[in-house]
């Protein structure tokens, strides 16, 4: 039985295949259009997905859309009548794209794809749930969904058990936390929707100042982490910006522009609202938990990409371990869907070890040979160095240890946001310049953000306070102590990006300023090639830590194709 999942039209389309409730394929439509966050239809991954498969669309057994067009309409109908005679541009850019196309997705899918059968709808927060739960080691667990909005759910908890999923209770939009985060990474100057991680990693050079600012005035926070928006000072509901003139004077001015230098307001602006974020998260855990009594968490949804709040949640110990779906986002929703189907649709069983996830690594997508490479290489006439499998991590380490970066391109693509060591830039985790030169030379992007370590899976409680595995660089913790390295008195007293470049542990390129860093753990069995040669790093050079960062240049996909890596390569 083939079930086909689809995301698409509010950023991030994905597709995704199941086969007997196995996940074959799964991949986002940027990394074959080259558009970062594409949101159109997703006909590039649906068409990978199905070749990957090798089942032709008309052979499929189900299509799952991942959430309810006719409701999310109704909610933005209602929205612009309760808002009128505000938001008329807005409504005027809206509605007419609805109307054409976004209302008429079954239609759409039957015939982009050329399919006769069943397709179901799924509810949004229902296709992270199941995104999260099905996906997880768990047969019975609490999940909670987080994000900007749904159809009107913004925030979701409830119980998995087996084979199905129970939405127990929800906050409903305007009311988003996830929204509030993006309003606060629109009033920083980064671009919504994608910017949100680069207000993360700002936070750490702030001071929590605008806290009680956003307390009193942005958002009414219950005991069990509920809470209520102030619409007075935002835009999002009915306009074409997050915030208005309100929030502007709240806080003291206009927006930063995009690209103009960072104040130190911009970084206590990001510390707050991800302090007053963790704090939230953590109240409706607590509030989950009471009402589950469950002793695992399952998290989906975009606000469950804030690995620093996943890493507090986590060391919170308020459930016994969390799983976080490593596409947290929409494009994961498109696996919700597709487990929808083969679980609740059609009631086929469900067990798992209490161990192993289903998302194989994340590693879901395109591979491609070495007679595809080479046969690349050699139409273009390109120089290379074809190794043995068994040189290859010896040189790599090699390299490694003389500062070089390398670009790795090997195996099946990343599905989400995180490159895993498919499609990665890689360099020494043990040089202060290394985070300074990708950063700045090779990506393109801010100098303060940070980079994550790779470390082998049985080496990361030597590295870091972290006592369990994290596969997809979706949890925080501290360098261990013992790696960490004194500071003078007047680096202690440093503020600001001023506190960027001071070497803090063993590791510095990937320590961040508070000592944090976000972890990828790599396992034997999900990517053998990428742990040889961390294996060789650490016998030839004493660390089995290196920098990881994602293979791309700024504002661009991740790579995907032998040419995708070589012309960002020779960028």
């Amino acid at each position: 039985m083939y079930i086909l999942g689809i995301s698409a039209y509010y950023h991030d389309s994905a597709a995704c295949i199941i086969k007997d409730g196995k996940i074959l394929a799964a991949a986002q439509e940027e990394r074959f259009t080259r558009k970062k966050h594409d949101q159109n239809f997703p006909i590039n991954a649906i068409n990978y997905c199905l070749m990957e498969s090798g089942v032709e669309s008309y052979k499929l057994d189900l299509v799952a859309f991942y959430d309810k067009p006719f409701l999310k309409f109704e909610r933005i109908l209602e929205t612009y009548l309760s808002f009128a005679p505000k938001g008329i541009n807005s409504f005027l850019k809206a509605v007419p794209i609805w109307i054409k196309k976004k209302l008429w997705i079954k239609e759409l899918i039957r015939e982009k794809i050329s399919y006769s059968g069943k397709i179901i709808f799924p509810e949004h927060h229902a296709s992270h749930a199941a995104s999260a739960f099905f996906a997880s080691p768990f047969q019975d667990a609490a999940f909670l969904t987080m994000d900007g909005v749904g159809e009107w759910s913004t925030t979701s908890f409830g119980i998995g058990n087996g084979n199905k999923i129970e939405i127990m209770a929800d906050i409903k939009f305007p009311n988003s936390l996830g929204l509030l985060y993006s309003a606060i990474t629109y009033y920083t100057g980064f671009r919504v929707n994608s910017g949100e991680y680069k207000v993360m990693g700002l936070a750490p050079y702030g001071e929590p100042k605008y806290k009680k600012i956003i307390y009193d005035h942005l958002i009414n926070v219950k005991a069990d982490g509920s809470f209520k928006m102030n619409m007075d000072y935002f835009n999002y509901a009915v306009g074409l910006t997050m915030t208005n003139k309100k929030f502007d004077t709240l806080f003291g001015g206009p927006p930063r522009k995009p690209e103009s230098e960072l104040t130190q307001k911009e970084m206590d602006i990001a510390r707050s609202v991800q302090e007053v974020t963790e704090e939230i998260v953590l109240k409706i855990a607590k509030h989950v938990k009471k009402a589950t009594r469950k002793k695992y968490l399952c998290l989906a949804g975009g606000v469950a990409l804030n690995c620093v709040s996943n890493g507090k949640l986590l060391r919170a110990r308020i459930f016994d371990d969390i799983y976080i779906q490593p596409a947290a986002g929409d494009a994961g929703g498109a696996i919700g869907a597709a487990m929808i189907g083969w679980h609740q649709y059609f009631g086929k069983e469900r067990k798992t070890d209490g161990k192993t996830d289903s998302m194989n690594g994340a590693y879901l997508g395109p591979k491609y040979s070495n007679d595809n490479i080479k046969a690349y290489l050699d139409k273009n006439g390109f120089a290379y160095l074809k190794l043995k499998d068994n040189e290859l991590p010896e040189k790599i380490a090699d390299l490694i240890s003389q500062e070089k970066v390398i670009g790795w391109f090997q195996g099946r693509m990343e599905f989400g946001p995180r490159a895993l060591g498919s499609r990665t830039i890689i360099g020494d985790a043990r040089s202060p310049e290394t985070q300074k030169v990708i950063n700045l030379k090779i990506k393109y992007r801010e100098s303060f953000r940070p980079f994550a370590p790779s470390v082998r899976e049985e080496d990361i409680s030597e590295y870091f306070d972290i006592d369990r595995p994290s596969p997809y660089m979706l949890l925080v913790a501290k360098v261990a102590k013992n790696k960490q390295l004194t500071m003078t008195q007047e680096q202690e007293s440093y503020f600001g990006l001023k506190k960027l470049n001071v070497p803090r542990s063993e590791i510095p390129a990937v320590t961040h300023v508070d000592y944090s860093a976000r972890i990828q753990s790599v396992s034997k069995k999900t990517n053998k090639r990428y742990h040889e040669m961390l294996t060789v790093f650490k016998e030839k050079y004493g660390c089995p830590v290196v920098v990881n960062t994602s293979f791309n240049v700024r504002g661009e996909p991740i790579v995907c194709t032998p040419n995708d890596a070589y012309r960002c390569f020779m960028r």
